[in-house]
């Protein structure tokens, strides 16, 4: 049964738009849903906001195979699987960024569903309503079909955040954070010592590996470029959020 036929009664209309900006807005009901498609380096990438905390889900598709990659199954899974079917390809992997329930409200139907593996960070797995296939450590791997997907350990938001990091064959990368970057700072911390642990890592493991045309994808909200973020790094640090 495709997921067309398992969507039929609940009438719900996805349109992707090709005219990328990274700005989306949640769909006011569950009647209809608008996806934003960016295709570059040989894979698409759609973003759609779901749920009333505006989190980003991202579906990066491998344009030769087909295969692709959900991140963040964050709220709304009708919406998501609508998405889903809307798009040429197949679901191959989902990928949680964190423990924080408004990034996996939607992924045990998602999952009861589509059927297809799991992965998180390994420090937030317990914190998932589905235990993940796989446990994500720094300096991972993560292949959907021929792309291949850089796992980053950061520490701060969660103890287990991931962010990937995917590079074209020109050398750009995009670069999917979860809530750990965010135009304009870092993550929302709680415990005395987080933050400057957080901006560390960030700080090390993005902005001192990565070019400044790299895009950042959130976990809510905007894109934005590590170039647009970076001379506002010690300011972010006197600021100390």
């Amino acid at each position: 049964m495709s997921w067309a036929t398992k969507l039929a009664t609940m009438s719900i209309q996805v349109t992707i738009s090709d005219d990328y900006t990274g700005d989306t807005t949640p769909a006011a009901d569950h009647h209809g849903a608008a996806a934003q498609r960016r295709s570059t380096g040989g894979a698409a990438i759609v973003k759609m906001s779901v749920g009333p905390m505006d989190n980003n889900v991202y579906v990066v598709t491998d344009t030769a195979s087909g295969d692709s990659l959900l991140i963040d199954a964050a709220n709304d899974p009708e919406s998501i699987l609508a998405l889903l079917d809307a798009l040429d390809g197949k679901l191959t992997q989902i990928v949680t960024t964190h423990g924080h329930f408004d990034h996996w409200q939607g992924l045990e139907e998602v999952v009861r569903v589509t059927q297809v593996p799991t992965a998180a960070g390994a420090a937030d797995a317990p914190e998932l309503p589905l235990a993940p296939d796989r446990l994500l450590h720094d300096g991972d791997t993560l292949t959907v079909g021929g792309l291949t997907f850089s796992v980053i350990h950061l520490v701060g938001h969660t103890p287990g955040s991931v962010a990937l990091a995917l590079t074209e064959p020109e050398g750009r990368v995009h670069l999917f954070t979860g809530d750990s970057l965010f135009p304009g700072g870092v993550g929302k911390t709680w415990q005395p010592g987080d933050f400057e642990i957080l901006l560390g890592d960030v700080e090390t493991k993005l902005f001192d590996r990565f070019g400044d045309d790299t895009v950042v994808y959130p976990g809510h909200g905007k894109d934005t470029t590590l170039g647009t973020e970076r001379p506002h790094l010690s300011e972010w640090r006197e600021r100390g959020w």
